[in-house]
């Protein structure tokens, strides 16, 4: 599938209209369900199509941010063959205690896998969490940077940051605005 095609898909399938609750409190008539998108097995899997050109060279792990970014570094892992790491907002307290499962991080150069960016907040405490855990981090990768903000806090932070769109991007490419 191309990019726009893709583009114009994603935003077909996770556009929603309606009264929604947002995580602010506040009500919308929009909503952007990512969740829709990452799976519908064909868009994800181009999705991952697309993200593969994108990936650092030299990645040895993909490290899939919980929850919505561990079927985007799953999918991107099946077609680059680069393993994958699925990492938790804090450690588990039980069994391994592992705040990144799968794949060892340690002593490795890691890109992390995000599916939307608005602040890049919680990417920047898991980058730290990584870093603390032994991980180099050569990269960020998203399939869609909601905002500015996002970019300027990763890029600020000395990340080499990425992504697949801006979420203007799949507005323009649905033809809906």
């Amino acid at each position: 599938m191309d990019r726009k095609r893709l583009a114009a898909a994603i935003y077909g399938t996770a556009h929603l209209e309606g009264s929604f609750a947002l995580r602010s409190g506040k009500v919308s008539s929009e909503y952007f369900d990512k969740y829709l998108m990452e799976s519908d097995p064909v868009l994800l899997g181009a999705v991952a199509e697309q993200l593969a050109e994108l990936v650092p060279s030299g990645t040895e792990v993909l490290a899939g941010l919980e929850m919505g970014a561990i079927p985007v570094a799953t999918a991107l892992s099946l077609k680059t063959g680069i393993p994958a790491a699925f990492v938790r907002k804090t450690a588990k307290e039980y069994g391994t205690c592992k705040l990144a499962e799968g794949i060892e991080i340690r002593g490795k150069k890691v890109c992390i896998i995000e599916d939307v960016v608005t602040t890049g907040g919680q990417i920047l405490l898991s980058a730290k969490d990584l870093q603390e855990a032994g991980a180099e981090i050569i990269g960020v990768l998203c399939v869609i940077e909601r905002e500015q903000q996002g970019r300027d806090n990763l890029e600020n932070a000395g990340f080499a940051f990425r992504s697949l769109y801006r979420m203007e991007e799949l507005v323009e490419a649905s033809g809906v605005r």
